[in-house]
Formats: C-alpha cells, structure tokens, sequence
C-alpha cells in the first residue's frame, strides 16, 4: 500500500466518539463543498488569535483539479498550514487534544479536523500540497479512499493513518451512514 502508511499509533476509538459527540454539541459543522452537501468540518486547530482562520475557504484550503481537457486547475487560495498550531480553547477538554498532542510528538501538523462525508457522495477527484493523516472515527463498509489508481478502505478500529494526497485521490461514501475522520495535514 504505496500511497496508504499505517503510522505506529493507536487511539481509544470509544473514546474519540464520545469526543465527536462532545464537539457536535459544542461547536457547528461548517460546509466546505458549498452548496453540494457532501460534508462539512470542525477545525480542532487555528491560527493563534484568529477565530476566522477556521471558517470559510480555510476549512477546505488549496487543492488542484484537472479540467475537461486535463489541465491542472488551481482552487481557493494557499493556506499556511504551519500556523495552525493552536488547539481551538472550547475544544481542549476532549480526548482529541490527547490526540492531537501525541501525534505533534513524531510529525508536524497544520491544520486538524474533523470531517464529515455524508451518506451517497463521493469527494471530487483532486489533489493537495501536503499529506493528510487520518483516524477514521466513523465509518461503514461503502467507505473507500482512492489514491491514484488504489483503493483501500479505513476502519474505525483507532488506527492512524498517513495518506498520499499529494496525488491525485477522491473519497467516496457508499453507505447509509456518515463517515467521519479526524485530519491532520502532515508538514513533515
């Protein structure tokens, strides 16, 4: 699995859903697809000082598609990842900071959220700056994450993640129920 990296870590995976409820019922979803409905985030991390660094196009950040002639396409605007370094305060209770503070001890992360994909939808096909370590919180067999030409599905067994989106992937969720994963864009 070339483009999927299990890392040595695992986590809680009781504890981490109690920890996404606990984030549902403080903070709302914001949508990072606009107007399709696909998913939507809540940023665990920020930029020191600026509540707006986890709304809007910052939630989604730059990626790159290819148009219908196959032209590499530019969308949204460069996020500087590496000043995401503050855990958001009203959220620094949860199991996620634990996480989020172990992981820091072997790999330096920008931004980290959670991630919602609804049930029936399918992430357009793109790719990113960076690397994305993910923890899959739910998730249901209809799950897949492609990565170039290979296809894995992740479970919600507290495994992390290190996923190759420096190439060209999608994410589909063929199932009835939401997935979500928490994700950190990995700067090193």
């Amino acid at each position: 699995m070339q483009n999927f990296e299990l890392t040595p870590f695992t986590f809680d995976i009781d504890k981490m859903q109690t920890a996404l409820k606990e984030c549902e019922s403080i903070v709302q979803q914001q949508q990072h697809y606009g107007d399709t409905n696909d998913g939507g985030a809540i940023c665990l991390t920020q930029i020191p000082g600026d509540k707006d660094s986890i709304t809007g196009g910052n939630v989604l950040g730059l990626f790159w598609e290819l148009d219908k002639d196959y032209n590499e396409v530019q969308q949204l605007e460069p996020v500087d990842e590496a000043k995401y370094s503050q855990f958001v305060n009203i959220l620094e209770h949860t199991y996620f900071k634990e996480v989020y503070d172990t992981l820091s001890t072997k790999y330096k992360l920008g931004r980290t959220r959670l991630v919602w994909k609804n049930p029936l939808t399918v992430i357009r096909w793109h790719k990113d700056p960076e690397r994305r370590l993910h923890i899959p919180i739910v998730t249901n067999p209809g799950c897949i994450a492609i990565i170039d030409t290979e296809a894995q599905h992740l479970k919600a067994d507290g495994r992390a993640w290190i996923t190759n989106n420096t190439k060209y992937h999608t994410a589909l969720n063929g199932g009835h129920e939401h997935r979500v994963h928490f994700i950190a864009t990995v700067l090193d």
